[in-house]
Protein backbone atom coordinates (compact mmCIF):
# COMPACT_ATOMS: atom_id res chain seq x y z
CA UNK A 1 0.00 0.00 0.00
CA UNK A 2 0.89 3.62 -0.74
CA UNK A 3 0.13 6.22 1.73
CA UNK A 4 0.07 9.85 0.02
CA UNK A 5 0.12 12.26 2.51
CA UNK A 6 -1.85 16.05 1.55
CA UNK A 7 -0.94 18.92 2.97
CA UNK A 8 -3.35 21.72 4.62
CA UNK A 9 -4.02 25.12 3.28
CA UNK A 10 -0.43 26.35 2.09
CA UNK A 11 1.69 23.97 3.30
CA UNK A 12 4.23 22.08 1.40
CA UNK A 13 5.86 18.83 2.37
CA UNK A 14 7.26 19.90 5.30
CA UNK A 15 3.69 19.55 6.88
CA UNK A 16 4.55 15.63 6.91
CA UNK A 17 7.86 15.48 7.93
CA UNK A 18 7.30 12.90 11.46
CA UNK A 19 4.94 10.86 9.25
CA UNK A 20 7.28 10.46 6.14
CA UNK A 21 9.81 9.89 8.38
CA UNK A 22 8.12 6.78 9.72
CA UNK A 23 6.17 5.35 7.33
CA UNK A 24 8.52 3.71 4.77
CA UNK A 25 7.83 4.46 1.12
CA UNK A 26 4.86 7.28 1.48
CA UNK A 27 4.98 10.54 -0.06
CA UNK A 28 3.97 13.72 1.04
CA UNK A 29 2.73 15.73 -1.93
CA UNK A 30 3.51 18.57 -3.77
CA UNK A 31 0.15 20.65 -5.05
CA UNK A 32 0.23 22.77 -7.71
CA UNK A 33 1.20 26.68 -7.49
CA UNK A 34 3.27 24.91 -4.03
CA UNK A 35 5.04 26.78 -5.13
CA UNK A 36 5.80 25.57 -8.79
CA UNK A 37 2.99 25.47 -11.36
CA UNK A 38 -0.53 27.03 -11.05
CA UNK A 39 -2.41 27.36 -7.97
CA UNK A 40 -5.72 25.10 -8.12
CA UNK A 41 -9.03 27.61 -6.92
CA UNK A 42 -10.87 25.13 -5.26
CA UNK A 43 -11.11 21.57 -4.44
CA UNK A 44 -12.46 19.96 -7.14
CA UNK A 45 -9.36 21.23 -8.98
CA UNK A 46 -7.29 20.07 -6.68
CA UNK A 47 -8.83 16.31 -6.55
CA UNK A 48 -8.99 16.83 -10.22
CA UNK A 49 -4.89 17.06 -10.42
CA UNK A 50 -3.90 14.75 -7.42
CA UNK A 51 -5.96 11.82 -9.73
CA UNK A 52 -3.37 12.65 -12.87
CA UNK A 53 -0.47 12.70 -10.46
CA UNK A 54 -1.73 9.28 -8.98
CA UNK A 55 -2.19 7.95 -12.33
CA UNK A 56 1.00 9.33 -13.85
CA UNK A 57 3.18 7.57 -11.09
CA UNK A 58 0.59 4.76 -11.36
CA UNK A 59 0.24 4.33 -7.84
CA UNK A 60 -1.72 1.63 -6.51
CA UNK A 61 -3.10 0.25 -3.64
CA UNK A 62 -3.13 3.74 -2.42
CA UNK A 63 -3.97 5.42 1.30
CA UNK A 64 -5.00 9.30 1.08
CA UNK A 65 -3.94 11.05 3.80
CA UNK A 66 -5.14 14.54 5.01
CA UNK A 67 -5.04 17.48 6.67
CA UNK A 68 -7.42 20.07 6.57
CA UNK A 69 -7.44 21.10 3.26
CA UNK A 70 -6.08 17.83 2.08
CA UNK A 71 -8.94 15.98 4.01
CA UNK A 72 -11.22 17.77 1.89
CA UNK A 73 -9.36 16.40 -1.53
CA UNK A 74 -9.07 13.08 0.42
CA UNK A 75 -13.07 13.14 0.83
CA UNK A 76 -13.75 14.31 -2.90
CA UNK A 77 -11.01 11.83 -3.94
CA UNK A 78 -12.85 9.01 -2.30
CA UNK A 79 -15.71 10.35 -3.21
CA UNK A 80 -15.77 10.28 -7.31
CA UNK A 81 -13.01 7.89 -7.30
CA UNK A 82 -13.46 4.81 -4.45
CA UNK A 83 -12.20 2.19 -6.79
CA UNK A 84 -9.24 3.62 -6.71
CA UNK A 85 -8.41 4.01 -2.97
CA UNK A 86 -7.40 1.21 -0.50
CA UNK A 87 -8.56 3.63 2.42
CA UNK A 88 -8.99 7.25 3.74
CA UNK A 89 -6.90 9.09 6.64
CA UNK A 90 -8.96 12.81 7.72
CA UNK A 91 -7.25 14.57 9.57
CA UNK A 92 -8.26 17.59 11.48
CA UNK A 93 -10.97 17.29 8.97
CA UNK A 94 -14.51 18.18 8.34
CA UNK A 95 -17.62 17.40 6.03
CA UNK A 96 -17.70 21.61 5.38
CA UNK A 97 -14.85 23.62 6.33
CA UNK A 98 -16.05 27.40 6.65
CA UNK A 99 -13.02 29.55 7.46
CA UNK A 100 -13.51 32.73 9.92
CA UNK A 101 -13.69 36.01 7.30
CA UNK A 102 -11.06 37.61 9.81
CA UNK A 103 -8.82 34.96 9.30
CA UNK A 104 -9.27 35.39 5.40
CA UNK A 105 -8.94 39.38 6.12
CA UNK A 106 -5.80 39.09 8.24
CA UNK A 107 -4.18 37.00 5.54
CA UNK A 108 -5.05 39.53 2.86
CA UNK A 109 -3.58 41.93 4.81
CA UNK A 110 -0.35 39.86 5.21
CA UNK A 111 0.02 39.07 1.96
CA UNK A 112 3.08 41.50 1.43
CA UNK A 113 4.26 41.19 5.16
CA UNK A 114 6.41 38.29 5.32
CA UNK A 115 7.40 38.92 9.33
CA UNK A 116 3.57 39.51 9.93
CA UNK A 117 3.12 35.99 8.24
CA UNK A 118 5.83 34.68 10.06
CA UNK A 119 4.54 36.03 13.24
CA UNK A 120 0.95 34.44 12.79
CA UNK A 121 2.91 31.20 12.15
CA UNK A 122 4.57 31.06 15.37
CA UNK A 123 1.69 31.49 17.21
CA UNK A 124 -0.10 28.63 15.19
CA UNK A 125 2.84 26.10 15.83
CA UNK A 126 3.65 26.89 19.30
CA UNK A 127 3.27 23.65 20.11
CA UNK A 128 4.89 22.07 17.84
CA UNK A 129 8.76 20.99 18.97
CA UNK A 130 11.15 23.88 18.07
CA UNK A 131 13.21 22.29 15.09
CA UNK A 132 10.11 21.07 12.80
CA UNK A 133 8.36 24.30 13.75
CA UNK A 134 11.02 26.17 12.09
CA UNK A 135 11.28 23.99 9.44
CA UNK A 136 7.55 24.33 8.47
CA UNK A 137 7.42 28.51 9.70
CA UNK A 138 10.09 28.66 7.19
CA UNK A 139 8.90 26.42 3.76
CA UNK A 140 4.96 28.38 4.59
CA UNK A 141 6.67 32.40 4.64
CA UNK A 142 8.35 30.99 1.47
CA UNK A 143 5.16 29.66 0.03
CA UNK A 144 3.57 32.91 1.10
CA UNK A 145 0.16 34.25 2.88
CA UNK A 146 -1.45 34.64 -0.48
CA UNK A 147 -1.20 30.81 -1.18
CA UNK A 148 -2.41 29.96 2.43
CA UNK A 149 -5.07 33.00 1.31
CA UNK A 150 -6.23 30.89 -1.98
CA UNK A 151 -6.21 27.39 -0.45
CA UNK A 152 -8.52 28.79 2.62
CA UNK A 153 -10.54 30.07 0.12
CA UNK A 154 -11.31 26.67 -1.77
CA UNK A 155 -11.70 25.27 1.92
CA UNK A 156 -14.61 27.97 2.19
CA UNK A 157 -16.67 26.57 -0.41
CA UNK A 158 -16.10 23.16 0.21
CA UNK A 159 -19.41 21.46 1.67
CA UNK A 160 -20.11 17.82 1.01
CA UNK A 161 -22.16 17.12 4.59
CA UNK A 162 -25.17 15.63 2.55
CA UNK A 163 -22.56 13.61 0.60
CA UNK A 164 -20.30 11.78 3.14
CA UNK A 165 -22.30 8.80 4.07
CA UNK A 166 -21.76 8.16 0.00
CA UNK A 167 -17.95 7.10 1.01
CA UNK A 168 -18.01 3.60 1.15
CA UNK A 169 -13.86 3.57 1.92
CA UNK A 170 -12.27 2.24 5.22
CA UNK A 171 -11.73 5.55 6.80
CA UNK A 172 -9.79 6.68 10.10
CA UNK A 173 -10.80 10.38 11.27
CA UNK A 174 -8.08 11.97 14.08
CA UNK A 175 -8.96 14.84 15.72
CA UNK A 176 -7.16 17.34 18.36
CA UNK A 177 -9.50 17.33 21.48
CA UNK A 178 -8.49 21.32 21.89
CA UNK A 179 -8.92 21.84 17.95
CA UNK A 180 -10.49 25.05 17.35
CA UNK A 181 -10.30 24.81 14.25
CA UNK A 182 -11.87 21.51 13.15
CA UNK A 183 -13.77 20.53 16.07
CA UNK A 184 -14.31 17.06 17.66
CA UNK A 185 -17.78 17.64 16.78
CA UNK A 186 -17.19 17.63 13.07
CA UNK A 187 -14.86 14.46 13.70
CA UNK A 188 -17.65 12.75 15.31
CA UNK A 189 -19.73 13.81 12.35
CA UNK A 190 -17.32 12.20 9.70
CA UNK A 191 -17.27 9.32 11.89
CA UNK A 192 -20.84 9.03 12.41
CA UNK A 193 -21.85 9.14 8.52
CA UNK A 194 -18.64 7.56 6.72
CA UNK A 195 -20.20 3.91 7.07
CA UNK A 196 -16.45 1.89 7.58
CA UNK A 197 -15.17 4.57 9.73
CA UNK A 198 -13.39 4.95 13.09
CA UNK A 199 -12.29 7.70 15.04
CA UNK A 200 -9.67 9.25 17.55
CA UNK A 201 -9.37 12.05 19.92
CA UNK A 202 -5.56 12.55 20.41
CA UNK A 203 -5.38 14.60 24.07
CA UNK A 204 -4.46 17.61 24.36
CA UNK A 205 -3.41 18.79 20.49
CA UNK A 206 -4.49 21.23 18.51
CA UNK A 207 -5.49 21.76 14.68
CA UNK A 208 -1.88 20.64 13.77
CA UNK A 209 -2.32 17.27 15.78
CA UNK A 210 0.05 15.48 13.61
CA UNK A 211 3.01 17.45 14.15
CA UNK A 212 2.13 18.39 17.98
CA UNK A 213 1.26 14.59 18.62
CA UNK A 214 3.31 12.68 15.85
CA UNK A 215 3.57 9.29 18.32
CA UNK A 216 0.10 9.06 18.70
CA UNK A 217 -0.74 10.12 15.02
CA UNK A 218 1.66 7.73 13.83
CA UNK A 219 0.58 4.66 16.07
CA UNK A 220 -3.38 5.25 15.20
CA UNK A 221 -2.08 5.61 11.74
CA UNK A 222 -0.27 2.42 11.56
CA UNK A 223 -2.58 0.35 13.91
CA UNK A 224 -5.50 1.37 10.98
CA UNK A 225 -3.18 0.43 8.24
CA UNK A 226 -2.50 -3.26 10.22
CA UNK A 227 -6.77 -3.76 9.94
CA UNK A 228 -6.98 -3.61 6.56
CA UNK A 229 -4.65 -6.39 6.23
Amino acid sequence: MKLLFIPGSGHGKGDWLYQTEYFADSEAIVLPGHPDGKLCTSIDEYTEWLRGYVHQQQYQDIILVGHSMGSAIAQLYGLRYGEEVKALVLIGSGARLRVLPATLSALEEMANDKAAFGKFLEETYQLVAPEVRQLVIDETVRLGAGVMLNDLVCCDKFDVMDKVSDIKLPTLVICGSADEMTPVKYATYLADKIPAATQVIVEGATHSVHMEKPKEVNQAIEKFIGSLT
